[in-house]
């Protein structure tokens, strides 16, 4: 993230909504291998983790550290070499790819550091297109859009394609399209890589609000620790495992918190 480090926020309070004691994410020793031989590369080497629902939970790591592997495995965007992977009680480790898809569609939510909308739709159609792949009818799902881009602070921009936004309304169009299905987990990576430090804020933010209120799990990669701030606990990879399993408040530098929790105040404000 460029220019945001010193103005992104804390994580603060714990949510309103607490993680309830039931796994959301269970993976028991994930391994994740590339090509064969001598020339395999070995990205993930026995992960375990659990994420229980309601948790914030920012996954960090140098380049190369297995947590972008990791955060595909569990946006069940691909397959683990070995190992189990259960989501929301269901294990998907050996699913196929159309089961996967349905998966995805159903319970998970992604937003991705470029933003990944369809240049030439409105912010309305882009958040529709989940409700289209799932078959919601027309009324209900431009209703289920309305509502959304109202909630993301976009009522007003719906109309608008991403060219006419600026780069925090169009993550914020993302964030409304990866709740169009109400999937239980949103997972990020690096969602304020490309924003201004004053859009960062605003965005996680967002975050913590869907957090907090509305007991979303939220899992983010990031390599920045301002970011990881917001999060109640932070995961750190290296060389394929996890290395630090903490909560945020032990793992980000006093310092870096500290000087960070004026801008909470301020993004909420905003938001």
């Amino acid at each position: 993230m460029t220019g945001a480090s010193q103005q992104l926020a804390p994580a603060g309070p714990r949510p309103s909504h607490p993680a309830n004691g039931e796994p959301m994410i269970d993976v028991r020793d994930l391994t994740k291998v590339y090509g064969e031989g001598l020339t395999a590369v070995h990205a993930l080497g026995g992960v375990n983790l659990v994420v229980r629902s309601g948790e914030f939970v920012a996954i960090m790591g140098p380049s190369g550290s297995g947590k972008s592997t990791f955060m595909h495995l569990l946006g069940c965007l691909d397959r683990p070499t070995s190992g189990s992977y259960r989501l929301a009680g269901q294990e998907v480790s050996r699913l196929g790819g159309d089961e996967l898809a349905l998966v995805r569609n159903r319970r998970i939510g992604f937003v991705f550091q470029s933003f990944n909308l369809l240049p030439r739709t409105t912010a309305q159609e882009n958040v529709e297109l989940p409700l289209l792949y799932a078959g919601v009818p027309r009324e209900a799902r431009v209703r289920r859009a309305q509502e959304l881009l109202e909630q993301v602070g976009l009522g007003d921009r719906r109309d608008h394609r991403p060219s006419e936004l600026s780069g925090g309304q169009q993550q914020r169009v993302a964030i409304a399209r990866a709740m169009a299905n109400g999937a239980p987990l949103l997972m990020a990576d690096e969602p304020t890589g490309n924003l201004d430090s004053a859009s960062s804020v605003e965005i996680m933010t967002l975050f913590r609000r869907l957090n907090r209120d509305q007991g979303i799990t939220v899992v983010l990669v990031t390599h920045d620790a301002n970011v990881a701030a917001w999060s109640e606990r932070v995961v750190t990879f290296k060389d394929g495992l996890i290395i630090d399993d903490r909560p945020s408040a032990e793992a980000v530098a006093p310092a870096v918190r500290e000087g960070a929790l004026r801008a909470a105040s301020s993004g909420e404000a905003r938001v």
